[in-house]
């Protein structure tokens, strides 16, 4: 048989073998449906993977044979070193793989080994597949979630560290474990901390304030002046309502309300209530005109300014800049400054969550809430874990369940698990407009409370942040932001990801943050090649920079109020309010 017709047997071997391995990953996800719609991550559309079955596939030959070559060369390596010196083997460079127990125990190690080694050649094979992004996109993720899920650090049998653990607590930590996870199924969901440590109003979400004024979407809190004076014009935080407000305030030296409290701003925060079945029904327009309008309109009429500085966190950010263009439409203008953290406008860069959108994954979910029902919190909350299984989920189950281990107390992983549900016709609309056709940077696109939305209608100056690792929001993606608004703007990017860049106090002296006064107009990678290249790097908290960007839009500075909210919005109950304690 000659060399050609080897190669293509190996050709036809390895696409066989991929298919299998691509079939056994979708399964591992949760399974294909007879019409080929495989489920996802809860809280998503699904994705019809039909297209991936193995004879629809295609790859690029060149790189199959170079990914053969490089695995039968590491393979023969691998097995060279295992067979040397009593099986020492060179140590695995994986965190999940580093502890001593792997490395002292040959066939752990082996193990270990052998499956970085076929995940490298699995990833490599599904970067060969020939298709549009998307494609190969979604073959990309179907891949590692099974290569996640299916490392020997996930299963007792095979995790080295777990065993000794085991042998060295006579058995405890497995007892441990079988408690753990039992605790676990009860409350539904995989503990990241020890939950039972914190309390919301007790040890997070604990700067001093009040509840001024509640509807059925929302209760706005203001808080009580840290200081003798403040700016005039007042400031308001709408945050994003498929998460609790209080990742703004989780303790007083990590809370973004506290410090912005602390710098002289009368502050007022809106607490989205968590939807039950009484507003299943809720949309879009009704968040807009009854929780952002109505939050703005409570700001002017209690501290009697005619302009407010406002902030959007996420999709409290695009809720934010609907209202201001809808307001615009009506000649009204109540902004003096807006800022924008890790928010989307426009949706052309979503990251990994494109691969969930299409237009049947949107009319799947359009067909089952649009006209009501309810989205699950625990829902979305699993969806978010696996975009990095191996941080959010897979590390969780093995120091969790193996290890019998409690994890540490940690109050941003606590507020993570406080998940919250959405009312399904809000969520609905939301896919179709952003996500799938990105409806809301088209002028006058989109209806929302009877007007027509214009982005660029909003001029006020506008302060963007984006974090340079997010994968919820990618740093393109808010830049993007800085082409869809006419007023002065001041794009600022920062390190780390989608939270833990956003909450990077002053006091911890952490990362950095860049800078560049120059905007091009073009969009992620070239973004980064052109506003990055002459950025200025500055060490420490982005919060700085942004709070004297802040004062210099907050006007004059005034006595502070004595009491919370007007004779008109008396004071209900003390901050945080019920609103956020309900569970979903």
């Amino acid at each position: 048989m000659n060399s050609d017709s080897n190669w293509a047997q190996a050709v036809q071997h390895m696409q066989e073998t991929f298919g299998a391995g691509l079939q056994q990953a979708m399964g591992a996800f949760g399974g294909v449906t007879p019409a080929g719609a495989t489920k996802v991550p809860p809280g998503l559309p699904p994705v019809d993977l039909s297209m991936f079955s193995q004879q629809q596939l295609t790859f690029d030959a060149a790189q199959l044979q170079q990914i053969q070559q490089s695995y039968l060369a590491d393979a023969s390596a691998l097995w060279s070193q295992t067979m040397q010196a009593g099986g020492a083997a060179q140590a695995v460079p994986d965190k999940r793989f580093s502890a001593e127990a792997w490395n002292d125990n040959p066939v752990a190690k082996f193990s270990a080994a052998s499956y970085l080694l076929n995940a490298r050649a699995l990833m490599g094979m599904a970067e060969a597949v020939e298709g549009d992004a998307k494609t190969k996109a979604r073959v990309r993720f179907a891949v590692e979630q099974w290569m996640a899920a299916s490392s020997p650090s996930n299963f007792l049998g095979l995790n080295a560290e777990a065993q000794k653990k085991a042998i060295d607590t006579k058995g405890e930590s497995i007892a441990r474990g079988i408690a753990n996870l039992l605790h676990d199924l009860k409350q539904g969901h995989v503990s990241m901390t020890d939950e039972s440590l914190f309390e919301v109003g007790k040890n997070v979400a604990t700067t001093e304030g009040s509840v001024v004024f509640e509807n059925e979407f929302f209760q706005l809190l203001e808080y009580k002046p840290l200081t003798a004076k403040v700016y005039e014009k007042p400031f308001l935080l709408v945050p994003p309502c498929i998460n609790k407000f209080y990742i703004l305030d989780l303790q007083p030296e990590n809370s973004l309300i506290r410090y912005a409290v602390s710098q002289g701003h009368r502050t007022f925060v809106i607490s989205w209530r968590n939807p039950d079945e009484s507003m299943s029904g809720k949309t879009w327009d009704d968040y807009i005109e009854h929780a952002a309008i109505k939050a703005i309109s409570l700001v002017q009429e209690i501290t009697g300014a005619e302009t407010v500085n406002m902030l959007g966190f996420c999709v409290g950010g695009t809720i934010l800049a609907t209202a201001l263009a809808v307001l615009a439409a009506e000649g009204e203008k109540p902004a003096a400054s807006v800022t924008l953290l890790t928010s989307l406008l426009d949706f052309t860069d979503t990251g990994i969550l494109d691969i969930f959108i299409d237009e049947s994954s949107v009319s799947k979910r359009e067909s089952e809430m649009g006209q009501g029902g309810l989205l699950k919190g625990q829902e979305l909350a699993s969806t978010f874990s696996f975009l990095r299984p191996n941080d959010l989920v897979w590390n969780y189950v093995v120091g969790n369940y193996l290890k019998g281990e409690t994890p540490p107390p940690f109050d941003l992983l606590y507020w993570n698990s406080d998940s919250t549900n959405l009312p399904g016709p809000f969520y609905a609309w939301y896919l179709r407009n952003t996500y799938f056709e990105n409806n809301l940077i088209q002028p006058d696109k989109t209806t929302v409370c009877g007007q027509k939305v214009d982005l660029r209608k909003i001029d006020a100056p506008v302060y963007i942040y984006g974090s340079r690792e997010d994968h919820i929001v990618p740093i393109g993606g808010a830049y993007a932001s800085t082409q869809q608004l006419l007023g002065k703007k001041r794009f600022v990017m920062g390190a780390s990801g989608h939270i833990a860049g956003v909450i990077n106090p002053p006091s911890k002296n952490k990362r950095s943050y860049w800078t560049n006064d120059k905007l091009p107009a073009n969009k992620f990678p070239a973004m980064q090649t052109d506003w990055l290249k002459s950025a200025t790097e500055h060490p420490g908290s982005w919060w700085t920079d942004w709070s004297n960007w802040l004062k210099s839009h907050a006007g004059k500075q005034i006595a502070a109020p004595k009491t919370y909210g007007s004779r008109q919005y008396k004071a209900i109950e003390a901050a945080p309010g019920r609103y956020v304690k309900a569970k979903a």
